[in-house]
């Protein structure tokens, strides 16, 4: 994950000298307002960089010079509020899926400002997609005449992403083998960083959802796949070659059905909202064809048997694919969204249960709740991540 600030020592300048010294001063009080309070004292700011009030004092200066913060009077001098100026910039937060594409635009604190979000058929190429999000990205704008340029943007994949490139030509082919960072750079025009969705979703939930506070977390995103993001030490881990977190793929049952990646018994063939459909085609009364997720639920909320039995098989199943995560991982918290996070606890009391059954008694008891952030993780992790990646300093 891009880092927040610049270390010191790749400010300008030899490390060590006057210029280096101020850069790096100035780096650290701008991550303070990136990522800690909404709005600071000079005074807590000071105190919170380590500096002198007096160094902050010209930071602070010199930065709302450049139009970098807002400065409002307080108490004394040192006493005012300062917050990052919404006119430093904008970010974009992209969350390509199987069936939508959601677009975000954030500040550059990462939140979110203004969303839209555009059902698709699912297959589609990519160039279709890109166009898709530049019409809505435009649209966007549109909507705020006057408002910061976009200086960076950050896309999410439900597939596995090495070095910008899908890797796999089964689960998401509109886009394998497409270096997507270039392409999305083509028709964006801004500097973008690619990322799997469901790590998205877990750095959402980390710093504004269900796993704040926790220092190792992971993330689950269940709908037409299956994906974890693993946050370890605050910080989402990648693996060596960026595809760590892919449990859809665990094999759970050698005889099982076949998995669209042409292995059998895989845990997303076991859990998937495909899976849950396939249970219930035909016994559902108010949806005798294929039933959506929401029909699932709202039938096994009032007592349809195959609707519930369905939910609490998948359910099962992915408490074992948990099992294997808490036995390696020993996460403080899992936390589960996506699609068939509409469940509830239909889905999530058996999945605690599987857990229980499968994993060592010493972590049996892994905590297992629901996404705070809903359909929303993914697109305000993009959200995040761009944020972070975007350098805010003087020129």
């Amino acid at each position: 994950m891009p880092s927040t600030t610049s270390a010191p020592g790749a400010a300008s300048g030899t490390s060590g000298s006057p210029a280096a010294l101020r850069s790096a001063n100035q780096a650290r009080v701008v991550g303070l307002l990136r990522e800690g309070a909404a709005t600071w004292s000079q005074a807590d700011l000071a105190r919170a960089a380590g500096l002198a009030p007096a160094t902050v004092s010209t930071i602070v200066r010199d930065l709302a010079e450049h139009g970098l913060v807002d400065v409002e009077p307080g108490r004394g001098r040192r006493g005012a509020v300062v917050r990052l100026a919404p006119a430093a910039g904008a970010v974009l937060g992209i969350d390509v899926g199987h069936r939508h594409v959601s677009v975000a635009v954030g500040d550059l604190r990462g939140e979110v400002v203004r969303e839209l979000r555009r059902p698709i058929v699912g297959g589609e190429d990519h160039r279709q997609v890109l166009a898709l999000v530049r019409a809505m990205t435009t649209e966007l704008e549109a909507d705020a005449p006057g408002a910061p340029p976009l200086r960076a943007a950050a896309l999410g994949l439900p597939a596995p992403v090495a070095h910008d490139v899908v890797d796999s030509d089964v689960i998401f082919p509109g886009w394998h083998g497409v270096d997507a960072r270039a392409a999305a750079e083509a028709a964006l025009d801004v500097p973008v960083v690619v990322e799997n969705d469901a790590n998205l979703g877990a750095l959402a939930e980390h710093l504004q959802g269900a796993a704040q506070g926790t220092g190792s977390s992971v993330f689950i995103k269940t709908s037409s796949g299956v994906g974890a993001g693993i946050v370890i030490g605050g910080e989402v881990f990648h693996g060596a070659g960026g595809t760590a977190g892919e449990i859809g793929h665990l094999t759970l049952d050698e005889q099982g059905p076949v998995c669209r990646c042409g292995k059998r018994g895989c845990l997303e063939a076991l859990t998937s909202v495909l899976f849950v459909q396939q249970q219930v085609a035909g016994q559902i009364p108010e949806a005798p064809a294929a039933a959506d997720v929401d029909e699932v639920v709202a039938a096994a909320r009032e007592g349809n048997v195959a609707a519930r039995r369905a939910l609490e098989e998948a359910g099962m199943q992915l408490g074992r694919g948990m099992a294997s995560l808490v036995n390696l991982l020993n996460p403080e918290l899992i936390s589960v969204g996506g699609d068939m996070a509409r469940a509830g606890e239909l889905l999530l009391e058996p999945a605690r249960l599987g857990l229980r059954r499968y994993a060592l008694d010493s972590v049996a008891a892994t905590p297992v709740v629901a996404g705070r952030l809903g359909s929303r993780a993914s697109v305000m992790g993009a959200v995040l991540l761009a944020a972070r990646g975007t350098e805010v300093g003087l020129p």
